[in-house]
């Protein structure tokens, strides 16, 4: 297995993963690039073929008193496909993440996660945090 960042060459796959329809691929690839220094895609290949990916988006948080330089990151979209689930490529998409955040220092990562992969993030490093507050509006 080899996990690296994705390069425009995988634009394809990353939306295939995502469930993003042909009809829109340039659309995907556009934003993709557009947003190329906050959304850092990685892939796992096997045998040569993307068999999962997983974002980290990095941004910057307004400076305080004590820093003036205050990034995090946030775990988006990572996904393995089916038939390669349990073989250690979520852990290893998630090893490469966690390097890019300390190599970029940054304060923190967080991630969003479904109920069913909880446990996943609890036994890559993640805790819960009671500060972490979420607001959703209402349907109206």
């Amino acid at each position: 297995m080899i996990v690296r960042r994705a390069g425009e060459a995988d634009v394809a796959t990353l939306a295939e993963l995502r469930g993003v329809d042909g009809h829109k691929l340039s659309a995907y690839a556009d934003w993709v690039a557009a947003h190329a220094e906050t959304h850092l895609p990685f892939v796992a290949e096997v045998d040569g073929h993307v068999v999962g990916a997983a974002w980290l988006h990095v941004a910057q948080r307004v400076p305080s008193s004590e820093s003036l330089d205050r990034w995090y990151g946030d775990i988006q979209s990572v996904k393995v496909r089916e038939e390669y689930r349990n073989r250690g490529i979520g852990g290893a998409l998630m090893a490469a993440i966690l390097a890019e955040a300390r190599v970029r220092g940054l304060l923190h990562v967080t991630v969003h996660s479904g109920r069913r992969a909880v446990d996943f993030y609890l036994r890559n490093g993640f805790r819960h945090h009671r500060q972490i507050l979420l607001w959703e509006p209402t349907a109206s």
